[in-house]
C-alpha cells in the first residue's frame, strides 16, 4: 500500500505532461481575462469547473468582493455569519480562531479551507487586508477536496497585481478604541513585471472590558509574463495577531439565564495572569500558467504555511455547588460561579505544504465539446506541539470578580500529527442545446499518523476512497435555469488507542451525501436562486460503560440529517438595490441505536435565518444602508429541553464619495446593533460544555480612505 501511495502522485504528473506536450501549439497566446461584476455572471473558483459563471453551475455559492468585505468593516472571517444566511457562528469567540457552521455543519478549520485553490489550515487568524475575495461553496465539497465535512469549502482569493498603478490609504476607528491603519499599492513596468503591497495595522480594544491587543499584516504579490505563454505569480504574506480571548458564558444550574441579567460586556477571563492568544501565521505561493493553445492551458501552484500559536486562556469548566453538593460538568452553577483552570499550550506549530498541477481545456467528442479539467494534489500536514497545562486555578463568577492563583505547570500531554494525502481529480463539462452536464470524481489516498507527547496512544493508518459528483442543468429560458446535483464528502477518524477502547486504533471513513435541486437567475435588474437540500452525515459515539479498560466500542451509529431550503436575491435599481437570503433547516438525529436521541434538533444549530441589505443613493456621492440580520431560536442542550430564542439585530452605515483633485476620498459612518438589542448570539457545545456567546453591544464605527 505504502508503496503503491508513493507512486501516485509522480505518475500523475507525468500524465500530464504528456497531454501538455500532445496539445501543444506552434502558435499560441494567453487568453483574454473578461472581469465582471457582482452577480451570478461571475465565476466561483471554488466550484471546481473553472471560470464557468456561478449561474450555470448546479450548486450554490457565493463570492463576496473587498469592496462588500470593506464596507462592513470585515477584517476576519468572523464576520461571514452577517453575509448570508446558511452561514452562522459554531464558536466565534472573540479574539480566538472563528469557527462556523453552513448549512448547520460545522465548517473543519482543518480541511475546509482553501487559499488560491491551495489547502489552508485555518487554525490561527487571518488578516483580510490582501483579499480580493472571499467565496464559500455550500454544502458537501468531495469533488473538490479529499477530505472535507459536509458544510462547505471556503476559499480566500488573494488580490494580485492589476494593469493600472493605484494607492489607498485608509484609517479606521471602532468603538470602544480601536484603530487601524493600512496601505493597498500596485505597480507595473513597461517590462510586464507586476507588484502589488498590502500592509495594515491594528490597535485592538474591542467592546469587551480588558481585551486590548494589537493585529500587524503585510503582503506582497508579483507576476511576470516571460513570454506570450507563460505568467510566474509569486506572492507571500505574514500576519500577527496578539490578544486575549473571550471565554464563554453558560447556563446557570437548570436554567437559561436572560442576556440582560448579564453583563455582556465582562470578560470572564479578566485576571492578573490573563495573557493573550498569539497567532503568528506566514504563507508564501508560486504559479506557473502555461497556454498551450488557444482552448488548453497547464497550471502548476505550489505554496507552504506555517502557523504558531500561543493558546493560554483563563478557561471557565463547571462548578461544584457545595451547599447542594453538586458538580455541574457542562454548566455553571446557579449562583453564577464557576471554576476556573489555568489552560496554556505554546509554540504550537503548524506547517501546511501542497503542490498543485492542473490541465484544462476543451476537447471535441461525439459531436459535442468537452471542457476537461484533471488536477493531481500532494499534501502535507504536520503539527507539532509541546506538553500544555489545564490546571484548577480556583474560582469565578459571572456576577463577580475571580477568587484565583495561576498554575503554569506542564502536566497534561499534548498530541503531534502528520498527514500526507495525494489526490487526482477528473471533471467534464457538457452542453448540448438547452442541457448542461457537469460530472466528476475525485480518488484520494490517506496517511495520517499521531502520537502524544510522551510517545503514548500511537495511531498510524492508511486509507483511500473516491468521491463521485454529478450535477445537470436546464435552461428553462435565457436567463432562468433549473439544476439537480447529488454528490458525496469524506471524513475520517480514528479511535483512540486508549486502553478503555475495543477497537483502539480503528478508522472510520464518514461518507456523507447530498441531494441538491434549485433554480437560478441571473439579469442587469435581478439575480436570484432558490435551492433545497438534503445532507446526510454518519454520525459516531462511544458505546458501553468507558469507564474501565475494554468496556468501550466506538463506531458508526445513525446520521445527522440536514434538510433545508435557501432562497437568495439581489435587486438593483438605479442608485440603490437589496440584497436578502433566507435559510430554513431541519437538522436532526436519525438511526441512532438509541431511540431516544432520534428526531433530535441538532444542538446549537437555528431553525431559520435571514439576511437582509438595503442601500440607497440619497444625493450625488451619498449611499445610506440599513441591514438585519436574524435567526431563529436553536437548542442549547442535545436532549432538547433548553432553547436559545430568536433574536434580530439592525445595522447601520452612510458612505460619502468626493473627488477632491483628482483624487477619490471615501468617508464611511456606521453602526452595528443600533438598537443594542440584548440576546444570546449561539450556544455551543465545546469539550461536553455548553456555553453561551452575547450578541456585541452598540458599536460605533468610522473610516476615511483616500485612492490616489
Amino acid at each position: 500500500m505504502a508503496m503503491q501511495t508513493n507512486r501516485l502522485f509522480p505518475l500523475s504528473l507525468l500524465a500530464l505532461a504528456a497531454l501538455v506536450h500532445a496539445q501543444e501549439a506552434a502558435q499560441t497566446q494567453l487568453p483574454a481575462v473578461t472581469i465582471t461584476g457582482r452577480n451570478l455572471n461571475a465565476p466561483v473558483n471554488v466550484g471546481g469547473f473553472g471560470d464557468t459563471p456561478n449561474a450555470r453551475l448546479p450548486l450554490q455559492a457565493l463570492r463576496v468582493d473587498a469592496e462588500r468585505l470593506s464596507e462592513l468593516g470585515a477584517t476576519g472571517l468572523s464576520a461571514l455569519p452577517r453575509l448570508d444566511a446558511s452561514v452562522s457562528d459554531g464558536y466565534n469567540s472573540l479574539g480566538y480562531i472563528p469557527q462556523l457552521s453552513v448549512r448547520g455543519f460545522e465548517l473543519d478549520t482543518r480541511f475546509n479551507l482553501r487559499r488560491d485553490g491551495l489547502p489552508l489550515n485555518g487554525q490561527t487568524a487571518f488578516d483580510l487586508s490582501n483579499k480580493a475575495a472571499v467565496e464559500l461553496l455550500k454544502g458537501a465539497s468531495g469533488l473538490q477536496a479529499g477530505t472535507s465535512a459536509p458544510s462547505g469549502l471556503l476559499n480566500l482569493v488573494v488580490k494580485r497585481p492589476e494593469t493600472a498603478p493605484r494607492l489607498d490609504l485608509s484609517l479606521g476607528w471602532e468603538s470602544a478604541n480601536t484603530w487601524t491603519a493600512s496601505v493597498d499599492a500596485g505597480t507595473r513596468t513597461a517590462a510586464g513585471l507586476g507588484l502589488r503591497v498590502n500592509a495594515s495595522a491594528t490597535r485592538l480594544s474591542p467592546w469587551l472590558r480588558n481585551t486590548e491587543g494589537e493585529r500587524q499584516a503585510a503582503a506582497f504579490a508579483s507576476d511576470w509574463r516571460v513570454g506570450p505563454q507563460d505568467l510566474l505569480e509569486l506572492e507571500g504574506e505574514w500576519s500577527r495577531q496578539s490578544q486575549p480571548s473571550q471565554p464563554g458564558f453558560s447556563l446557570l444550574g437548570n436554567r437559561l439565564p436572560s442576556a440582560g441579567e448579564i453583563d455582556r460586556r465582562r470578560n470572564l477571563g479578566d485576571t492578573p495572569w490573563q495573557l493573550p492568544v498569539d497567532f503568528d501565521n506566514r504563507i508564501a505561493s508560486l504559479r506557473w500558467t502555461h497556454t498551450i493553445s488557444p482552448d488548453w492551458r497547464l497550471v502548476v501552484h505550489g505554496g507552504q504555511q506555517r502557523a504558531v500559536n500561543d493558546d493560554r486562556v483563563p478557561f471557565p469548566f463547571g462548578c461544584y455547588d457545595a451547599a447542594a453538593d453538586v458538580y455541574y460538568a457542562d454548566r455553571y452553577c446557579p449562583n453564577g460561579s464557576f471554576d476556573l483552570y489555568d489552560f496554556r499550550s505554546e509554540d504550537e506549530r503548524r506547517t501546511s505544504t501542497a503542490l498543485r498541477a492542473t490541465l484544462e481545456g476543451k476537447l471535441q467528442w461525439g459531436g459535442l465539446t468537452h471542457q476537461l479539467r484533471v488536477d493531481a494534489l500532494d499534501h502535507r500536514l504536520r503539527a507539532d506541539f509541546q506538553r500544555q497545562a489545564y490546571n484548577y486555578a480556583g474560582t469565578g463568577s459571572v456576577f463577580g470578580s475571580s477568587v484565583s492563583t495561576p498554575d503554569p505547570a506542564l502536566t497534561d500531554e499534548n498530541t503531534n500529527r502528520r498527514e500526507h494525502s495525494r489526490e487526482i481529480g477528473i471533471s467534464d463539462q457538457v452542453q448540448w442545446g438547452d442541457w448542461e452536464l457537469f460530472a466528476g470524481l475525485r480518488h484520494t489516498r490517506l496517511q495520517r499518523a499521531a502520537v502524544r507527547t510522551d510517545g503514548s496512544r500511537p495511531t498510524d493508518y492508511p486509507q483511500s476512497f473516491t468521491t463521485p459528483w454529478l450535477g445537470l442543468t436546464w435552461a428553462l429560458a435565457q436567463d432562468l435555469r433549473v439544476y439537480l446535483s447529488t454528490g458525496e464528502g469524506v471524513e475520517s477518524e480514528v479511535t483512540p488507542n486508549r486502553s478503555r477502547y475495543v477497537n483502539a486504533g480503528q478508522a472510520f471513513t464518514l461518507k456523507s451525501r447530498q441531494t441538491e435541486v434549485g433554480l437560478k437567475s441571473g439579469s442587469q435588474t435581478v439575480d436570484w436562486s432558490l435551492a433545497a437540500f438534503d445532507i446526510r452525515r454518519p454520525a459516531w459515539r462511544d458505546i458501553g460503560a468507558c469507564g474501565a479498560a475494554g468496556t468501550c466500542v466506538r463506531r458508526i451509529d445513525g446520521e445527522a440529517q440536514h434538510r433545508g431550503l435557501e432562497a437568495q436575491a439581489d435587486l438593483k435599481w438605479r442608485g440603490g438595490g437589496l440584497l436578502a437570503s433566507a435559510q430554513w433547516l431541519n437538522a436532526k438525529r436519525q438511526g441512532s441505536s438509541d431511540a431516544a436521541a432520534n428526531g433530535l434538533r441538532s444542538v446549537n444549530v437555528p431553525q431559520d435565518s435571514q439576511r437582509l441589505s438595503l442601500r440607497q443613493q440619497l444625493q450625488d456621492g451619498l449611499m445610506a444602508q440599513a441591514s438585519l440580520v436574524r435567526e431563529g431560536r436553536r437548542a442549547a442542550l442535545s436532549d432538547n429541553s433548553l432553547w436559545l430564542p430568536a433574536w434580530t439585530r439592525l445595522d447601520l452605515s452612510a458612505r460619502y464619495v468626493t473627488q477632491v483633485q483628482g483624487q477619490t476620498w471615501t468617508a464611511m459612518l456606521g453602526v452595528d446593533n443600533a438598537t443594542n438589542a440584548k440576546a444570546w448570539r449561539e450556544a455551543p457545545n465545546s469539550f461536553g460544555h455548553v456555553y453561551l456567546f452575547p450578541l456585541a453591544p452598540r458599536t460605533f464605527s468610522a473610516r476615511i480612505s483616500v485612492s490616489l
